[in-house]
């Protein structure tokens, strides 16, 4: 800040993302994404002009908000305080920071972004210049509703390794063959939590976000509930198991959460108990990990998460599978995905009752091998020529029995064996 015709630094003494905001508007520079001190940025060599530095967010200079005095402080240049800015933001009523319509800004004025071959490369670009972790989904036709700005952005072509969305390949600002019934937007997977999906299973070490570095969990009280808040938050389906004791490897990064307490309903990690970000009394051999069933579940059956109306997860929305040509190869295929044991049966015409979301499969063709229902032949998401009427349903045999069932016809007599346990069917 200038003061008296001498340029000066500010101390990160109660330095915050409310204070780094005013500065950010004050200097037209978008968003404020982060506030670090410690000299972050290097050390500055002339005065010190402000210390507790105390604004709402709300001012629209730092000289209106409180602080000691200028040139009156107790700190050095090793606290000089610094600001990380994006001239790009999500917006979208009622939704999380990571998630929302594309806007950059230009010109003092922010404006969206055509989706004309907006892909999940120009997504993970977005997603990496807000500290958002991971691009889930590139949606387009304004999946989170019309902006009302100029339309900046057309044809943008990312290759992903962009560290902004700027440097990547467009039409020009303001030129653009579209409306805002176009706009582009992103799902990220959070500021707070990076997944890496490995092969297809769904399953990796959890890293959470904090202060501008990747760090793990450990896996004291690590359960079940913890797990099916990350699997949740990246939109990854059910969580089906929580292995501890860095059982997808160690991490070599911070430890930045342990002795994680969710009851399992949070929207995000970081609203569940813990020690406090690099409060921790363990080491890597300890780090926590997640595995996901991936964007499947089962619904309907009120008994059992292994039985009932087979939904899949894409463009942000669950939905049904058509029964035609539904079989038991594909009844496995879900079943394995889920853990939950052999497929049963494969009951079809709205088993277990009707969804009322899109119908997103049809013509679902496995071969029984696959690990998930994707990889298997359809028509396409979206594509079909049924109705609700038609949804398919699985029944499988459970997660923690094996059932070995044995049906053969003599005379007219259906004879069906089923074994609860390895040692009978040993014996067998």
């Amino acid at each position: 800040v200038q003061h008296k015709g001498s340029w000066g630094t500010v101390c990160d003494n109660d330095w915050d993302l409310n204070d780094a905001k005013v500065v950010c508007r004050q200097l037209s520079c978008g968003t404020a994404l982060q506030a670090p001190g410690s000299a972050h940025f290097g050390q500055g060599s002339d005065p010190i002009w402000l210390d507790d530095v105390a604004c709402s967010g709300s001012e629209s200079s730092l000289t209106q908000c409180g602080h000691r005095g200028y040139g009156t402080h107790n700190c050095n240049h090793g606290e000089d305080a610094g600001i990380i800015v994006s001239q790009i933001r999500l917006v979208g009523s009622g939704l999380p920071r990571c998630s929302g319509i594309v806007e950059v800004y230009d010109n003092g004025v922010w404006g969206t972004v055509c989706d004309d071959d907006w892909d999940l490369n120009d997504a993970i670009v977005v997603c990496r210049q807000l500290s958002c972790g991971t691009a889930l989904q590139a949606p387009r036709s304004a999946h989170f509703g019309q902006g009302s700005d100029p339309i900046w952005l057309d044809d943008v072509a990312c290759s992903g390794n962009e560290s902004s969305l700027t440097q990547c390949g467009h039409r020009g600002y303001g030129t653009h063959n579209c409306n805002h019934g176009e706009d582009a937007g992103v799902i990220c997977s959070g500021e707070e939590i990076s997944y890496i999906i490995e092969k297809i299973h769904f399953c990796d070490v959890v890293e959470v976000y904090h202060n501008g570095v990747w760090g793990t969990v450990c896996d004291n009280d690590w359960d079940l509930k913890d797990a099916n808040v990350v699997c949740r938050q990246l939109s990854c389906g059910t969580a089906l198991q929580a292995p501890g004791s860095a059982h997808f490897g160690h991490g070599s990064d911070p430890i930045w959460l342990d002795n994680v307490a969710c009851s399992g309903n949070e929207s995000s990690l970081t609203e569940c108990g813990h020690r406090g970000y690099g409060s921790h009394d363990c080491n890597h051999g300890e780090d926590a990990a997640v595995i996901c069933s991936g964007p499947i579940r089962l619904v309907g059956s009120g008994s059992t998460r292994c039985s009932g109306r087979v939904e899949v997860y894409h463009n942000g929305s669950w939905g049904t599978v058509c029964d035609d040509d539904w079989d038991l190869n594909d009844a496995n295929v879900v079943c394995r995905q889920l853990s939950c044991g052999p497929a049963l049966q494969t009951p079809g015409s709205s088993h277990f009752g009707q969804g009322s979301d899109k119908i997103w499969l049809d013509d679902v063709a496995c071969s029984g091998n696959e690990s998930s229902l994707i990889q298997c032949g359809h028509r396409g998401y979206g594509t079909h020529n049924c109705d609700h009427r038609e949804d398919a349903g699985v029944i499988c045999s459970g997660e923690e029995i094996s059932y070995i069932i044995v049906s053969f016809i003599k005379s007219n007599f259906i004879y069906k064996i089923a074994l609860l346990n390895s040692a009978n069917a040993q014996s067998l």
